[in-house]
Order: C-alpha cells, then structure tokens, then sequence
C-alpha cells in the first residue's frame, strides 16, 4: 500500500513536470518525461497503472506527436515482459486505441495488430485473428521497410487460407506484384531526397527477400490446390525452382523438379503447358531423375501412351510424392492423369486419322481395359460411350476439332471448309504445280545448254 502511494506520489510530480514542459513545446524534455513515467510504473510491476497513464498521456491538451510516438514505442518493448497473457493482451488494446487514426505511429500499430493476431491464433481463434489482421492496410506505409510490407500482406493471406476463405486471400495476394522478388537488393540504396518520407528498417524477425518469395509461392501453391488449378501450381513450383539458395542444394531442388514434372503432365494441353513442358525437358537438371524425364518424353512424342505400361511404371512413383515436400498431389490426382493421357492419345490420333470409327477410338485409348489396380473411378460406361464423352469435353473446351457421326460410329476430324475456302486452296496448289513446271523447264534448258557446250569443246 505504501509503495502504491509512493508511485502515485512519483508519477503526479512527473505529470507537473511534464506539463510544463509540453507547454513550453520541448520536445525532447516531453519524450523523456512520459517515458520516465511508463518506467516507473513498469519497475513497480504497476500493469493497471501503466495503462491508464498511457491512455492519460495521449489524451493531454497539446500533447506532442514525437511524445506520443516514444511513448508506444517505449510501451512495446514491456509486452514480452507481462506476468500472463491476459495483462499482455490488455497492453496490447491500449497501445492499439491510442494509436489507432495516428499516422505517425501507423508502423506501430501494424506490428501490434500482427502481435495481437497471432495470440488469438495460438488460442484457436483463427477467423477473429485473420479479421485482426485485415484491418491494416499496409501498402499504404510508405515509412515501412518494402520486406515488412509483404511479410505482414503474406500473414494476411496465410490466415484467410487457414479459415478458407479463398476470395479474399485470392484478392490480398494481389497486393504484391511477383516481380518484386526479382529486385536486386544488393545495389545500394539511394540517399533520400528533402522531403521524401524516412524508411524504417525491418526489424530482425522478417525474412529476407528470396525466403519471401518462398513463402508467397507456396501460400500459391495452397491456394491453387483447393480447386485442382494444376498449370499455377506448377508455375508457383517454377518459380521456388528459379530460387537461388534452392538450386544449389539437390535435396531441396530435385522434389521440387518431382513436383513441376508431375503437375505438367496433370495440366491441360494449351500452350503454356506445352511451352512450360519443353523448356522443362531442356532442364540438365532433368538428368538427375531420368523416370521424369521419360515421362515428359513420352508426352511431348506424338505417340498413342499404353495406360496400363505407364501407371505401371510410374505407380510407385506416384504413391511416394505424399512423402516428398508439398505432400501428395490431391485426390483427384490419379484420375486427372488417367483423363490427360486420355486427352493426348485424342491429339495424336487427330494428328494421325481424318477418320476413325469409335469403337476403334476406344481401343486406340486403351478404354477397353478394367483394372481393378489402377485405384481411378473408370467411369461406368461402355468404352465407345467414354470415349465419346472424352472427345465431346475436349471439343466444348476448344482443344480439337471433330464431328461424330452417332448412327455410323465415325469421328471426323477434319474440318468443314466453305466453297471460298476449296478455291482458294485449288488456287494455290495449281500456283504451286505451275511453279514447280517452271523450275523444272529451267532446268531442263540449263542442263541441255552446259551438254552443247560440252560437245563444242
């Protein structure tokens, strides 16, 4: 009790001393006067006190925005140091009031916020957490440190994905443009200008640029996985791929490698994919997991792939990605291989037949076969009417050209031409044939000129 009034006694004359220096506009003597009163009641483990003066010494008439700033600054520093939780949260809503519509402390607040979300997500309390986080707009900081700016973005995006809440976490990653990562931090930095706004350092807890970048991709990575988007997921893998402290260490780069050649071969065929495909065969790296390289051979040589030889081949392959980095491939995964061979056997026999009956089609893309090994829900219909449905999807998506004749059982891949089109095309090949009669009479006058000149001499 007597301790009590000896800290009340304190912190009055403190007050006394601090007011008139406030009124006097020192700045420096303000500062030192309300910091010393929060020290005060830091030392007598004051908790209660600590934060009515806090809230008492930003509501002065007058007070000074460098007085308030070291105020919260100073008060942050005793967070880690509060006897419970309960204490450290209250702390941490009063720092967050007298911050809160204060420009000048708006770095402060963030980082209290990013505190306060992840006591709550430690308490289980994922969606209040990541409505705390949401709050802060720091894109707008323009006195916080750029890695700082995007490891708070990332913490968002992270909590949005961890309460599924896929739309907004699709709309916060956004925020950061991915060629961000590609700054070369070891330029120096630029001396800034009169009247531009001071950066602040990042503190000693935030990643570096290229982790990240990491972290982001794979926060992509989660995010294209809960709807099976799996040319983006390879992408993402792409660009973990690219990192150079990941590159030069095989046992990080060559399950990334696994993951990028299995997440092409379960991508639709477009051009990315096939773009994505060959430039990743190029890879020397491939070398080192020869199976994979196989596998994009296969998809990349206009051949009919034999279902059954490659789920064989690759099966146990397959089964142990779930014990690689990134986990398993997803559920669906062993289905949408079967489709993607399916779809390339489609390609190469459009490549091959102007046309082809079904029951023929079916048999060309090995649908006739049941395995009861395969673990793929074949679909329950007659191998003719399955390929049909294969054909009919990839012609609604675009990928191929082709008409089904149902009562004949005959699919014709070639495409209708309009009577402009035949002349036109008549046209050319007889422009071609004159051509080629050209050349040949020119030919034949040169040969018949040099056989004359043989027989002068």
């Amino acid at each position: 009790m007597e301790a009590q009034r000896n800290l009340d006694a304190e912190i009055e004359a403190l007050l006394n001393v601090e007011k008139q220096i406030r009124l006097a506009g020192d700045v420096a003597g303000t500062k030192k006067a309300v910091t010393d009163i929060l020290q005060l009641c830091f030392e007598a483990k004051a908790w209660k006190t600590l934060n009515d003066q806090i809230i008492l010494l930003s509501k002065r008439r007058g007070q000074l925005k460098q007085a308030v700033t070291a105020m919260v600054q100073q008060a942050m520093q005793y967070i880690d140091q509060t006897p419970d939780i309960e204490t450290k949260i209250e702390l941490i809503k009063t720092l967050n009031s007298v911050s809160a519509g204060k420009i000048f402390v708006e770095i402060e607040r963030a980082r209290l916020i990013k505190r306060l979300a992840k006591i709550k997500e430690e308490q289980g309390l994922i969606a209040e957490a990541a409505d705390l986080m949401q709050e802060i707009a720091v894109e707008t900081f323009g006195a916080m440190a750029k890695t700082e700016k995007i490891a708070f973005i990332l913490e968002q995006v992270r909590l949005c994905l961890d309460r599924q809440d896929y739309v907004r976490a699709q709309i916060l990653s956004r925020k950061i443009s991915p060629r961000v990562f590609d700054a070369d931090s070891s330029k120096e930095k630029k001396k800034p200008k009169e009247g531009d706004s001071i950066v602040e350092e990042a503190p000693a807890d935030i990643p570096s640029l290229p982790e990240l970048k990491r972290i982001y991709y794979e926060l992509m990575i989660r995010y294209h996985s809960h709807n099976d988007d799996y040319l983006e997921i390879c992408r993402s893998y792409k660009s973990i791929y690219e990192i150079a402290s990941v590159r030069e260490d095989p046992a990080q780069w060559i399950p990334v490698l696994r993951k990028i050649c299995w997440h092409l071969v379960l991508s639709p065929h477009d051009p990315m994919q096939s773009s994505l495909l060959n430039s990743t065969l190029e890879d020397k790296n491939l070398s080192e997991i020869p199976n994979f390289r196989l596998l994009l051979k296969q998809l990349v040589t206009m051949e009919v792939i034999q279902w059954v030889g490659l789920w064989n081949m690759f099966k146990d392959e397959f089964e142990n990605e779930k014990n690689m980095l990134g986990g398993s491939l997803g559920g669906k995964a062993a289905e949408d291989l079967r489709q993607r061979i399916i779809e390339h056997n489609i390609l190469v026999v459009s490549k091959y037949y102007s046309r082809i009956t079904l029951k023929r089609l079916a048999e060309l893309l090995c649908l006739s076969v049941q395995d009861s090994d395969l673990r793929v829900n074949v679909y329950k219909l007659v191998p003719s009417q399955e390929a049909e449905k294969h054909l009919s999807d990839m012609v609604v998506s675009k990928s191929l050209v082709a008409k089904i004749d149902r009562p004949m059982g005959v699919v014709c891949f070639q495409i209708a031409k309009d009577s402009n089109d035949i002349l036109n095309s008549w046209s050319m090949n007889l422009e071609k044939l004159l051509d080629l009669v050209e050349k040949s009479c020119h030919q034949i006058h040169k040969e018949t000129m040099v056989h004359k000149a043989a027989l002068k001499v």
